[in-house]
């Protein structure tokens, strides 16, 4: 066909479907957007965690954050705590490190790694590039009190619970967007001759019609998986985990500190993640069924949980199991994965809500379209989603092979470089001569930035050879080291407690 697309058929919603549904409502107002849903299909709702594009998001689709915090038990998260990754020790000193949001002051500029080395490699190399360590450290919010809407003073994402969010984002979208909510089940998928998708038939309401169809069914993948039937690319061999256990627990007291990041603590055969919002924690022990069964597992958790504080008084945790990987296609003819059902590797650094901001944004990017440029516009989609995948497997990799911990089979197979992706293989020989760059990455919009996996590497205790650098540029790296050290002294005292900015924003409507 040479008209415009116009009608688009979402399946599924959940934070996929309704992120799908706004940001195209709210970007191509021309468009008749139907979402459809079944009351017989319950979403994972596991993912709480955000990256700071999610901020930009938001306002795209017209929400206000404060709304947003006070709906959706909204915590703020400057990055992520590793503890016992590198040695297994979640308590010992050195067994802790960050990866912030933050770039490291000077980033780009000056050589910040081979400063650190020279100047004081004892110290951890966030803690000295960067003021966001001790603002976590110490608890404190990433904005103040009169910041507006989205804005920082150190950069931030989100802690949320998904079922109130997705919630949030249908009303919005349904009540200021237009989007139009079909709640029915899909017995069957319609095609045309030409192997188009044609409408999905709905028990109630009959046939739904449309010129693109986003897949955002989950898990079950019922137009890309099921009804196009292609296939995912396990990641089994590389990133092994494929089963976690997720629990909501209560505060031990309601006026409990509240986390500043994601928490992952490394356990013999798997992590644990933990995530504090306003009201509870949301708790998960991440496994690989191969290496730990699930009473290992759910014994780990608990230990987790009464060590950390956790009321005696618990909900048993739900069991979920995934094969990692993702698509070898992401868009098939006029039909479009987003979300679980384009893949899932591992909840480590939420990459997930990422993965499907991106997917929306270079959709919104690619209209209007036509069916006759459609099939382009795929293969150029695909090329670009099958690389972000395979960075996100290098980048959650790169957390596993540099441990030192010898405790189980599950992290020595880690360590193995049979288990290693080639293009990590390729770099890190080149990164122990010299620091991880912009240039090693093909896409100026990479997943995770150079800064992140320097980060990873340093915080893992990798070094690389260390190299005198001329008197000018080590005086201009220490300048920005001295720069993150003032901002830490000016952030610290000026920011206030985390919760406190969040009982702030629940206490004062627009």
């Amino acid at each position: 066909m040479s008209e415009r697309v116009r009608d688009v058929v979402v399946l599924g919603g959940g934070s996929a479907g309704w992120l799908v549904a706004g940001l195209l409502a709210a970007e191509h107002p021309a468009l008749r957007i139907t979402l459809i849903e079944s009351t017989d299909v319950p979403t994972i709702g596991v993912g709480e965690g955000t990256w700071p594009s999610m901020r930009d998001t938001l306002r795209r689709i017209g929400l206000d954050e404060a709304e947003f915090v006070r709906r959706c038990n909204v915590s703020f998260k400057q990055g992520s705590r590793f503890d016992g990754w590198a040695r297994g020790a979640p308590g010992a000193e050195g067994d802790r490190y960050y990866h912030p949001f933050m770039l490291p002051v000077g980033f780009g500029d000056v050589d910040l790694v081979q400063a650190w080395l020279a100047s004081q490699p004892e110290r951890p190399f966030a803690d000295v590039v960067s003021p966001s360590v001790q603002v976590c450290e110490s608890g404190c919010a990433p904005k103040q009190v009169q910041t507006p809407g989205f804005g920082a003073v150190a950069n931030y994402a989100y802690h949320f619970d998904a079922g109130l969010f997705a919630q949030m984002l249908r009303e919005h979208a349904i009540g200021r967007l237009g989007v139009r909510h079909v709640v029915d089940h899909v017995d069957a998928v319609l095609t045309a001759e030409n192997g188009d998708l044609s409408a999905l038939q709905t028990r109630s309401q009959g046939p739904l019609t449309g010129d693109l169809f986003i897949d955002c069914s989950g898990l079950a993948a019922r137009l890309i998986g099921e009804h196009f039937g292609v296939g995912l690319k396990s990641e089994r061999e590389v990133l092994f985990n494929d089963a976690a256990l997720p629990v909501q627990v209560p505060y031990a007291t309601p006026d409990a500190p509240l986390a500043t990041c994601t928490i992952a603590t490394a356990w013999a055969k798997g992590w644990i993640w933990d995530i504090g919002l306003p009201t509870r924690r949301g708790v998960g022990c991440v496994y690989s069924r191969a290496h730990a069964s699930e009473d290992e597992a759910q014994a780990a958790l608990q230990a987790y949980l009464d060590a950390t504080g956790a009321p005696r008084e618990r909900p048993a945790p739900r069991s979920i199991r995934y094969d990692p990987g993702y698509r070898e296609q992401f868009w098939v003819r006029n039909c479009v994965a987003i979300g679980l059902s384009s893949g899932f590797i591992e909840p480590l650094e939420a990459s997930a809500l990422a993965m499907v901001e991106l997917s929306v944004q270079r959709l919104c990017d690619e209209l209007p379209m036509t069916r006759a440029t459609m099939d382009a516009v795929a293969r150029r989609f695909n090329d670009d989603f099958r690389y972000r995948w395979a960075r996100v497997i290098d980048f959650l990799k790169l957390h596993y092979i540099l441990t030192q911990r010898d405790d189980s089979p599950y992290w020595r197979a880690h360590r193995d470089p049979a288990t290693w992706p080639e293009r990590l293989r390729e770099l890190l020989p080149i990164w122990q001569m010299r620091a991880p760059a912009r240039h090693d990455f093909g896409r100026i919009d990479e997943v995770f930035p150079s800064a992140s996996y320097q980060y990873v590497l340093y915080g893992m205790g990798f070094r690389p050879d260390a190299r005198p650098l001329p008197p000018d540029q080590l005086q201009a790296a220490q300048a920005c080291f001295d720069e993150a050290a003032r901002q830490a002294r000016r952030f610290v005292p000026g920011l206030p407690r985390h919760r406190s900015l969040i009982d702030h924003l629940h206490h004062t409507a627009r």
